[in-house]
């Protein structure tokens, strides 16, 4: 059988070699021909294939709308061999106007909405045509300025790219994955785009920080917030990669928070969700209702309803930012083929300078053009000005030469194209006024040609031509900002205790360590029922979504939310339950607060300093040593300070002595032992001795009242000046029955 056959020769490759070349030639072909972007006209194959197809079938801005399909069909028929629903996908992103910054199909019918991009309706129910803003991309097609190539079957042949009068790759950006690289090219501002452009024509050497002065940042056609620093951005610019954060804009009405605008791509029924999902699991206790109130007038109209007018706007956008769509990050990657093919990542500067560069080859293939097309045209008038001259023997060649043409051109040394141009000449043309009107049209050429060859000869003039179409289109195409771009302090997600809600509670803590939380500040502690042996210690007014900070003997400090202690309807439930203090330790005191609120801690041995609750706090079951007590000594209920530098200190002893003196003369610490404020002796006398065990901080306009026993003192503004001394000093003997201080209460002044 192998005698019938003529096998040839079979070329031996091996597999990694043949992959590796295959998935290089896949790999180029996805990169040039279908995910990135070309600089010159900013559009990748399949876009520019839609315009060019289009704008083939008269679909200019002015014509009528036409089927979708229509072009759809054009385009994969002619010049794109791939499905007919990417295409269309393509051709709908250029159409809708909150995914483009500067739309390139006009379109009719529905072509989806912000909520769903891709809910628009199939290509045979909508119809399209170009926008005003796809002249920019066609208007100088069709005079010499791009290279063609042909089609993918080779029957006819479409441009490279279009010959773009702006910076089209800037302005409406785009996003694309190919092998082994990716794009993501935010949209940009035309006006500043625009002048960047004018300012690197004039001052090729300007750097990045010198066109941020025109290029602020990007321009997304939502109007949303770019929050990036001028630092990031400027630095995104100067690499060609980065990442720009965008966030929702929002206005407090009556009351209510409304949402009016939204960032790039984001989906306001998304973000009601996910703002729905958090009031659902009660991670939002401070929103009691949530509408959308978008229509027609109000694209964007969404609306936050607080459960009272006590919620901080602020910090609940500050919550929703961090924990949905509101706030979003877009990356960065100025990655697209330049001029001469080749992929790569372009930094702002060089990204202009190279489509400048783009730019002035266009332009000058145009004049070029435009000057060949003249210089054809005045050839022709150069002929039929000497037809007109010799008008009397043209027409004699013309009646009775054989060979007219050639007889011309012997005649008159014509070309072939001057000797068809008088063949051509109607009866009616031979008129004395048309002669005049070959002699206008012949100076008017002239007179262009002579400007265009003096602008094709100066560089300068180059640049002043170029400068004045970009200023033109600006002025035709450009709008205001819709973006601002502000500085914003970072968003933050609430926390656990920051969702509690704050009703006012006082904790309470009785002499054998056992805590509880009543509602409202209106009980009175020592009216509560206690266990037996038990009685009350000490309470502390604050809020529920405070902490809660207990004081032991041996002056640690231990901290528990406010809102996970008992109620008060039962005895509460001990302490040592839920912390780990050393073996022998008992709680003296509690406190409450926010966490700048100041506090006077102190030993019975008589010294003490001021800190702060933030100080005392702690998360460690075995607490936090804050009070460096002497030995045989015990730390003391914490006293409440809220004016550090007015108000005064009354240290009474039990042996009936009392000191006053001003609060500012003791230290404010973080933890320690602090300093003397009453002189106690260490003698002991008879098995006992003398120590502090009332601290009392209260301003010079209060009274005092002293209890001992069923007996009361109150010492006003007159009588506690008796009592003024320096720290450290002894004090003053109380009145006879009060030598021992059972209690002591502060009544502030009206």
């Amino acid at each position: 059988m192998s005698d019938h056959f003529d096998v040839g020769v079979a070329e031996s490759v091996s597999v990694e070699e043949f992959t590796e070349g295959a998935m290089l030639n896949y790999a180029m072909y996805v990169i040039n021909d279908r995910a990135l972007p070309h600089i010159g006209d900013g559009l990748k194959p399949v876009q520019r294939r839609i315009i060019y197809a289009m704008s083939e079938l008269r679909l200019s801005a002015d014509a009528k709308y036409s089927k979708s399909a229509r072009t759809v069909g054009d385009v994969i028929g002619k010049f794109h061999p791939h499905g007919d629903s990417a295409c269309y996908e393509a051709m709908v992103l250029m159409a809708q106007p909150f995914t483009y910054r500067y739309p390139l199909v006009d379109g009719q019918g529905n072509w989806g909405s912000p909520d769903d991009p891709k809910s628009f309706a199939a290509q045979r129910y909508t119809e399209s045509k170009l926008t005003k803003y796809a002249d920019v991309l066609l208007s100088e097609l069709g005079q010499g300025t791009a290279p063609w190539q042909p089609n993918f079957d080779g029957t006819m042949e479409e441009p490279c790219n279009l010959p773009s009068r702006l910076p089209n790759i800037l302005l409406n950006g785009g996003m694309g994955i190919a092998v082994g690289m990716a794009t993501d090219i935010l949209p940009h501002n035309l006006n500043e785009v625009a002048a960047a452009c004018i300012r690197l024509l004039d001052k090729p050497k300007s750097t990045t920080k010198d066109i941020c002065e025109h290029i602020k940042g990007p321009d997304f056609p939502t109007g949303a917030e770019i929050i990036s620093s001028a630092e990031d951005l400027r630095e995104m610019y100067e690499t060609g990669r980065g990442a720009v954060r965008a966030r929702a804009v929002y206005s407090v009405e009556s009351g209510e928070i409304v949402i009016s605008a939204l960032p790039h791509q984001v989906s306001g029924t998304k973000v009601l969700e996910q703002i729905a999902a958090q009031m659902q699991a009660k991670k939002l206790p401070m929103v009691i209702d949530l509408r959308d109130e978008s229509d027609h007038e109000n694209s964007t109209r969404m609306v936050v309803v607080p459960r009272s007018n006590r919620v901080n706007m602020d910090e609940l956008m500050s919550h929703l930012f961090a924990t949905t769509d509101l706030e979003r990050s877009y990356r960065v990657n100025f990655n697209m083929i330049s001029i001469d093919g080749r992929p790569g990542v372009r930094p702002l500067v060089p990204l202009l300078k190279e489509w400048l560069t783009f730019r002035s080859d266009t332009v000058l293939r145009r004049l070029k053009f435009r000057l060949d097309k003249m210089l054809d045209r005045l050839h022709i008038l150069d002929g039929l000005l000497v037809a007109y001259l010799n008008i009397d023997e043209v027409i004699r060649i013309i009646r009775e030469e054989d060979k007219p043409k050639d007889a011309l051109i012997s005649k008159f040394k014509l070309s072939a194209i001057q000797a068809d141009a008088i063949l051509d000449i109607r009866l009616r043309q031979l008129a004395r006024l048309e002669e005049e009107k070959i002699r206008g049209e012949k100076d008017e050429l002239n007179s262009e040609r002579v400007e265009i060859e003096k602008i094709i000869n100066s560089k300068a003039r180059l640049k002043t031509l170029i400068k004045k179409e970009i200023t033109a289109d600006a002025e035709t195409f450009g709008d205001d900002r819709r973006s601002a771009i502000v500085t914003r302090e970072e968003a933050s997600a609430f926390k656990e205790k920051d969702l509690i809600s704050t009703e006012p509670v006082l904790i309470v803590l009785s002499s054998n360590g056992w805590i509880r939380a009543a509602k409202g500040h209106d009980t009175n502690p020592r009216d509560l029922n206690y266990r037996s042996g038990d009685e009350f210690l000490g309470s502390a007014p604050g809020r529920s979504n405070q902490d809660a900070v207990f004081i032991d003997s041996t002056g640690r400090s231990y901290t528990l939310a406010s809102h996970t202690l008992p109620t008060a309807r039962g005895q509460g439930e001990p302490l040592t339950g839920r912390v780990n203090p050393p073996e022998g330790a008992y709680f003296t005191g509690v406190v409450t607060g926010e966490k700048e609120q100041q506090f006077l801690l102190a030993s019975d041995a008589g010294y003490g300093f001021v800190t702060t609750l933030e100080d005392m706090v702690t998360k460690n079951k075995a607490g936090k040593s804050v009070v460096t007590v002497p030995k045989g000594s015990v730390a003391m209920q914490p006293a409440l300070v809220s004016d550090f530098d007015h108000e005064f200190i009354a240290a009474f002893t039990n042996e009936g002595r009392l000191l006053i003196f001003p609060l500012r003369d003791l230290p404010m610490m973080a933890r320690g032992k602090g300093i003397k404020i009453i002189n106690i002796p260490s003698a002991r006398v008879k098995e006992r001795f003398e120590m502090m065990t009332n601290l009392v901080v209260f301003s010079e306009v209060d009274t005092l009242v002293v209890t001992s026993g069923k007996r009361t003192l109150s010492l006003k503004i007159d009588e506690l000046e008796h009592y003024r001394g320096e720290r450290a000093r002894r004090g003053l003997k109380l009145p006879r029955g009060f030598q021992k201080v059972d209690g002591v209460e502060r009544l502030k002044a009206d």
